[in-house]
């Protein structure tokens, strides 16, 4: 990097400062702060949605699988999240903006105190919160490892200047900051992606190889099967089940974007934007990764860094200078949105629980307390993000698609299914042994088990085997044990149901039978 470059990199950061700062005026309150009060288009809200789906691991995990396999990185990661937005649009989309307009709750988690009970709602927002941490740790190390390779500062010191910045904007504007930069950061990934696809390609016909003709290169040899290595068919419909349920609320961020909008068709229409963006732009972000192992060769025994080297290679300054801000736009728009919808479960589920001073926040002192734990939170990320690399974790992408996709599914289950009728009858039992036993089952199949596994236990099932366990527990407890009361049935109905009152349908007994979406027998 040069002055130029910095020079692009320092104004990105005043940038979005200045659209934090701006923003703040926005916020009057909590409700502001954490769903944007409902005003967010729905055009904003989807782009803000599909944005905060990424984060710099892309240019370091995923691009170390590009590098080795090929087009499957595309296949097993972008293509399954699209499609699973795609079915979230219609099933969970409009329910989850419900929430907000219907039950006036802030937080996605605050519900399922009434839809299961105070012990459900407090399991799943601490093991939530938890997870997170970790998960925006690995976010962090990963934008750090890029800006070490082109500045060369320390991986400690990349987190610090890259939390700092973040915790400015997105802890005085809120969730609008968090969309607005979005918008901004787009732009920004729009252009540098661009121009690495064409630096390529260039360098591809300085070298005669051409567009369609570098398959049959030696060095991608294999690169061009859609499943290879240890992303199988198992791991695609495994992925393919845990982003359903990731990318439309379970992971929380996704969640508000949803009950930010101002009706749930047009969050409908939110999801349906981030849909069609995740299946069309990765394609151009992965080219250029796809034909790295003709460009370049990657230090790093996982190729994790053979996306930086090449951009170091192919682009002028300035441009360099784009496509880095492009890296950092990813991960802060991705952590920035993390550290709301955690603010958000903490201030509105936990704190209210843990201390009698905080049931009685007024609008100035929840604003305080949504600020301060916004920083709190980034905080322990951070400290989180200096561990990424030690025995305890490994490598980033073992965090992003071991520990949060294995995690992910018990915490998401009881969320996301106790949203439609189909699941009415499970209650508080069938929630929280789910998530016990999903939460067990992980431990098992990535620990004792795998230890005992000559080689270890396949990928595809340390992540898919904990939310198999966690949602056939969920719903066959629900269908032995039903608690469908007529105060959860009324939770259900409300988010349910466009109209201003919602039948309550009767609570089923243990011999009733759910047909579709109708309990038998419902006035």
């Amino acid at each position: 990097m040069n002055s130029l470059d910095w020079a692009v990199l320092i104004g990105y950061f005043g940038v979005m400062v200045a659209i934090g700062v701006w923003s703040h005026k926005r916020v009057d309150n909590v409700s502001d702060f954490f769903t944007a009060g409902g005003k967010m288009p729905w055009w904003l809200s989807g782009i803000s949605h599909h944005m905060s789906g990424y984060s710099a691991v892309m240019f370091t995990g995923y691009a170390g699988i590009a590098y080795t396999y090929g087009v499957t990185s595309f296949i097993t990661w972008s293509f399954p999240i699209a499609l699973g937005i795609a079915i979230g649009s219609k099933l969970f989309a409009p329910r989850i903006n419900r929430m907000r307009s219907r039950l006036h709750v802030a937080s996605p988690l605050e519900y399922l105190k009434n839809r299961y009970n105070l012990q459900t709602q407090q399991a799943l927002a601490w093991s939530g919160m938890l997870l997170k941490i970790v998960d925006v740790g690995a976010k962090w190390a990963a934008i750090s490892t890029l800006l070490s390779v082109f500045t060369g500062v320390s991986l400690n010191q990349g987190i610090l200047i890259t939390g700092a910045i973040t915790a400015v904007y997105c802890t005085i504007g809120g969730l609008w900051a968090d969309a607005l930069t979005e918008l901004g950061q787009f732009v920004i990934q729009l252009l540098a992606g661009v121009s690495m696809f064409v630096a390529v390609v260039l360098k591809l016909g300085d070298k005669h190889i051409g567009f369609l003709g570098a398959w049959d290169e030696p060095a991608l040899h294999g690169h061009g099967k859609p499943l290879v290595g240890p992303y199988g068919t198992v791991f695609l419909l495994a992925f393919l089940f845990i982003k359903l349920f990731e990318y439309n609320g379970g992971m929380l961020n996704q969640a508000q974007r949803y009950m930010a909008t101002g009706s749930p068709y047009e969050a409908e229409r939110s999801a349906r934007l981030s849909s069609v963006l995740w299946l069309v732009w990765p394609v151009v972000l992965f080219f250029p990764m796809w034909m790295s192992p003709l460009l370049v060769h990657a230090q790093k025994p996982d190729g994790s860094d053979s996306y930086a080297l090449m951009t170091e290679q192919l682009l002028p300054h300035g441009l360099l200078g784009l496509v880095i801000v492009g890296f950092f736009s990813h991960t802060m728009a991705m952590c920035s949105s993390d550290a709301n919808a955690i603010a958000a479960v903490f201030t509105r589920d936990v704190a209210p629980v843990l201390s009698s001073r905080a049931r009685a926040w007024g609008e100035r002192s929840g604003l305080v307390a949504a600020r301060v734990t916004t920083v709190v939170f980034l905080g322990l990320s951070m400290a989180v993000a200096t561990q990424v690399n030690s025995p305890a974790f490994k490598d980033i992408i073992t965090v992003v698609i071991k520990w949060v996709a294995g995690l992910m599914g018990p915490i998401a289950i009881p969320m996301m299914l106790g949203l439609l009728r189909t699941f009415r009858r499970s209650g508080p039992t069938a929630a929280l042994t789910s998530w016990a036993a999903g939460l067990l089952a992980f431990w098992l199949v990535n620990y004792p088990i795998s230890w005992n596994v000559d080689g270890g236990v396949p990928l595809q099932y340390q992540v898919s085997i904990p939310l198999a366990v966690s949602l056939v527990l969920y719903v066959l407890i629900g269908h032995l044990k039903p608690e469908d009361t007529p105060e959860r049935l009324a939770i259900i109905e409300r988010v349910n149901s466009d109209g201003d009152s919602a039948a309550v349908p009767v609570p089923a007994a243990a011999g009733d039978d759910v047909v579709g979406d109708d309990v038998v027998g419902a006035p």
